[in-house]
């Protein structure tokens, strides 16, 4: 197949480069047109990726356009927030009979749509069978290096779903299916805010028993919140949900982790994020979360404490001690 992958930070290079192997012919777009003559020259992403060779056959480029034109497959690997913004530039004629796999893991602030809903909104004429979504516990630092790796493609069209399985499974990296595409997106985009929480945690020194907690009721109140908005409960207890919540709020690799074990040592958010090329999801989706529980009155309380740590200043000693003393409930 002719596949295009639009976002060359750490995960859009990792997934071009297992779909060149998988014999496909791939184009990776770059947002920076520096940058993308710099990847040309060098094949090698050492500000997102280092230490990882990008194959000469992958065509780099800086045109979407280019990029996008009579292809099979487009992969969107940009961040949530500015998935709106970079698809916009497409031209629909582009897009008329290619499946759309996002791997971005968010929702959009506003708006409150996850990124399939989104594209359906920017892209009228987009049949939902053209849709799918690729997620789940997957550090692109590991799969680049082959280390084995299990995520799951999901599209409300098991054939959707199948082409997307079929594209990039390998040896290393094996892609289960589903149909519930909303579950999949909700589990990949709440679970950045618990692992703010979990690094908040460490940050702070609590402890062992204190992460365990925090990432057992996190999931808790995902899959509490995302059922409620219409998703299937058995998808909470898989690789999107908690399989991405596990290695997100225990990995080196993971950025909203480390935001959290920076502001739980006592800095603040914008200093942190002073030190930082790369986006941490969660702290956008924090706001979003917040609103979406309030929307459909569900109690997510470590997502409300995580927020108010990071936008209202509190103290996450404060916000830690506010989740231990709520009224008691049964489990």
């Amino acid at each position: 197949m002719k596949i295009s992958v639009i976002g060359a930070g750490g995960w859009g290079t990792t997934l071009a480069i297992i779909l060149y192997y998988n014999g496909h012919n791939v184009t990776l777009w770059e947002y920076h047109r520096s940058y993308s003559k710099t990847l040309d020259k060098t094949r090698f992403n050492e500000k997102y990726l280092p230490g990882i060779s990008i194959p000469k056959e992958i065509t780099i480029t800086n045109d979407i356009k280019k990029a996008t034109y009579n292809q099979n497959m487009i992969v969107l690997a940009v961040p949530s927030q500015f998935l709106r913004h970079v698809v916009q530039q497409i031209p629909p004629l582009n897009i008329k009979d290619a499946i759309l796999v996002n791997v971005a893991k968010g929702i959009e602030n506003n708006s409150l749509l996850t990124m399939s809903q989104l594209l359906r909104e920017v892209i009228p004429s987009l049949s939902e069978d053209q849709l799918g979504i690729l997620s789940g516990p997957s550090h692109a630092e590991e799969v680049a290096k082959r280390i084995p790796t299990a995520v799951v493609a999901a599209s409300k069209y098991k054939d959707t779903s199948k082409s997307i399985q079929s594209a990039f499974i390998t040896s290393y990296f094996r892609v289960y299916s589903s149909v519930d595409i909303l579950g999949v997106e909700l589990g990949g985009a709440f679970k950045n805010v618990i692992a703010i929480g979990a690094g908040i945690i460490d940050g702070a020194k609590f402890g062992d028993n204190t992460k365990a907690a925090i990432m057992t009721r996190g999931i808790a109140e995902i899959s509490r919140l995302g059922i409620t908005m219409g998703a299937q409960p058995e998808t909470f207890a898989g690789l999107s949900g908690m399989g991405d919540l596990i290695v997100t709020c225990i990995s080196r690799y993971s950025r909203n982790r480390y935001i959290g074990e920076q502001i739980g040592s006592g800095k603040k958010l914008k200093q942190v994020l002073k030190s930082m090329d790369m986006v941490a999801e969660g702290i956008e989706t924090s706001r979003s979360a917040s609103q979406l529980a309030k929307k459909y009155k569900v109690e997510t309380p470590i997502t409300t404490e995580v927020y108010k740590i990071l936008f209202e200043d509190k103290d996450p000693v404060k916000a830690t001690t506010d989740l231990m003393t709520r009224d008691m409930k049964m489990e």
